[in-house]
C-alpha cells in the first residue's frame, strides 16, 4: 500500500506539465461555472440530466476575448457576502460516506445585475465540491417552502429544488461551482452571469465523510455590476460518459459484480442513482444491463444550436487518469478541444480557449476518459473500502466522466450582448 503522496507522485509531476489542448491558454485561477441557457443536445432533453445539476464538480471561467465596443470601463461593483445561518454537521445516511446538503440563502438583490466575480470558501476539508444555484424570483416562494426553519434539506442527486419535474430542471441554473484546486473567480471584461432582482441562492455542498464530519459553515462572495453593463451571457453544456470499471486483475469481492455494485449504489443514494446510470448508458448507445467494461469510456453529444466554445472543463474522481474532449471525431473537421493527459482530482480547473471554436447545429462533441483502477487499492482514502465494480455515482469513491463546455452566442446573432431577454427579472418579496 502506498501513502497518498507516493501514489499520486506521477499525477503531481504531470500536473506541473499542465494540460495540452489545441489553441488554448490557461488562467492562473480557475473560475466559477455558470449557466444562463444550456447548449442542449436533443438527448439531454426529456429528463436525461435529472441528476447532472447536482453532479458537476469542475469549476471553470466564462471567457470572451474582448469587451464589446463601447463597454463601460469601470462599472460600479457591489459585493454580496452569503453564508449559511448556522453550521451544518454532515452525516451520511444508509451506511455511506457522503452527504449532500442544500442551504437556501438570500442575497437581497434589489436590482437586476451581472455577476463578474465570485469566491466560495468551503471552510472545511470535508467539502468535496459545491454548486451554487440561482433560484429565480418566480420560484422564491417554493424554495422558502422547502426550507422550514432555515435548516436546508438533503439533496442527493437532485436539482436545486426538491421534487422539480423534468421539464423545469433548467429553471435553477448554476451561478458558480467549487472544487479542490481553485480560488477567487474573476471574470474577464465582457462577460457576466445574470442575477435577477429578488433571486435566492441554493448552496449545494457535497461532504466527504472519509475526510471528517465536523460542523461546517461555508461562505460565498459575489461581485456584481448593473444589468445595463454590456456583457456577453454564457451558456453551459454538461456532457457525461458512463464509466464501467471492473475490479483489477486478482482483486475480488462481492461488489466486484456489477449488479451487486449497482444495488449498493442504490442503497447509498436511492434508486434514482441506478436509474441515472442506466439512462446515460442508453443515451450513449450502450446496453444498460451489460455495457462494455474497461478502464476507458466515451460518449458523443450532438450540438443543436450554433455558438462559439470559449471554455471547457473536465471532471472525474480519484481514479481518473486522463480526459479528452473532441469536436467531430473521425471526420475531416476533427479538432481536439481539450486534452488533459494527467488528470488530478485535487487540482481541478477549466481552460479558456485562446482561439474560440465555432460550432453549428449537427456538430458532435465526444467526451473520453481513462482511469487507473489500481489506485483504489493504493490511496489511503480508498484502500480500506471493499473492492467494487465502479460506475457513475455521487460518492467520492464512485466515478464520473463529465465534460463541461461553455459557449457564447454567435457574434452577429440577436442577444449576443446585453441582458438576456429570457431571464426572469420579476421581483418577489418575502
Amino acid at each position: 500500500m502506498l501513502p497518498e503522496d507516493t501514489a499520486r507522485t506521477q499525477s503531481e509531476r504531470r500536473l506541473k506539465e499542465g494540460a495540452r489542448f489545441a489553441d488554448m491558454g490557461r488562467l492562473p485561477d480557475p473560475l466559477g461555472l455558470t449557466a444562463v441557457h444550456a447548449l442542449q443536445s436533443t438527448r439531454m432533453r426529456g429528463g436525461n440530466l435529472i441528476r447532472l445539476a447536482a453532479l458537476v464538480l469542475v469549476a471553470g471561467t466564462m471567457v470572451v476575448a474582448n469587451a464589446p465596443a463601447g463597454a463601460q470601463a469601470s462599472p460600479p461593483v457591489t459585493t454580496i457576502s452569503l453564508q449559511s445561518a448556522t453550521a451544518y454537521t454532515p452525516h451520511a445516511p444508509n451506511g455511506g460516506t457522503d452527504d449532500y446538503h442544500c442551504t437556501l440563502v438570500n442575497p437581497h438583490v434589489k436590482k437586476d445585475s451581472f455577476i463578474v466575480s465570485s469566491q466560495f470558501f468551503p471552510n472545511s476539508a470535508e467539502v468535496h465540491h459545491a454548486i451554487l444555484f440561482l433560484v429565480p424570483p418566480t420560484l422564491a416562494a417554493e424554495a422558502q417552502a422547502n426550507n422550514p426553519g432555515g435548516k436546508g434539506w438533503t439533496c442527493f442527486g437532485e436539482t436545486a429544488l426538491p421534487g422539480a419535474d423534468l421539464a423545469h430542471i433548467g429553471d435553477t441554473p448554476w451561478l458558480s461551482a467549487w472544487a479542490p484546486g481553485h480560488g477567487k473567480d474573476v471574470l474577464p471584461v465582457g462577460v457576466g452571469q445574470p442575477l435577477p432582482k429578488g433571486s435566492l441562492v441554493v448552496m449545494q455542498i457535497h461532504y466527504n465523510l472519509l475526510v471528517g464530519h465536523k460542523p461546517v459553515r461555508a461562505k460565498l462572495v459575489l461581485n456584481t455590476v448593473p444589468a445595463s453593463t454590456p456583457l456577453r451571457p454564457l451558456s453551459l453544456a454538461l456532457m457525461p460518459a458512463p464509466p464501467d470499471i471492473p475490479c483489477p486483475s486478482g482483486v475480488t469481492g462481492p461488489l466486484c459484480v456489477r449488479t451487486a455494485s449497482l444495488a449498493d449504489l442504490g442503497r447509498r443514494f436511492g434508486q434514482g442513482a441506478v436509474e441515472f446510470v442506466n439512462t446515460i448508458e442508453s443515451v450513449c448507445g450502450r446496453s444498460a444491463s451489460d455495457p462494455p467494461a474497461g478502464n476507458t469510456t466515451s460518449c458523443s453529444w450532438p450540438v443543436d444550436q450554433a455558438g462559439t466554445i470559449v471554455r471547457v472543463g473536465a471532471h472525474m474522481h480519484l481514479l481518473g487518469q486522463s480526459m479528452q474532449i473532441t469536436l467531430n471525431p473521425g471526420t475531416p473537421s476533427q479538432k481536439t478541444i481539450l486534452d488533459v493527459p494527467n488528470y488530478n482530482f485535487h487540482y481541478q480547473k477549466a481552460y479558456d480557449l485562446q482561439t474560440p471554436i465555432p460550432v453549428v447545429r449537427g456538430d458532435k462533441i465526444q467526451v473520453s476518459c481513462t482511469y487507473s483502477p489500481t489506485l483504489r487499492q493504493e490511496l489511503p482514502s480508498l484502500r480500506d473500502l471493499p473492492p467494487r465494480f465502479v460506475t457513475w455515482g455521487d460518492g467520492s469513491s464512485d466515478e464520473m466522466c463529465l465534460g463541461i463546455v461553455m459557449t457564447v452566442p454567435p457574434a452577429n446573432s440577436p442577444g449576443a450582448i446585453g441582458w438576456p431577454a429570457q431571464v426572469d427579472s420579476g421581483a418577489v418579496t418575502f
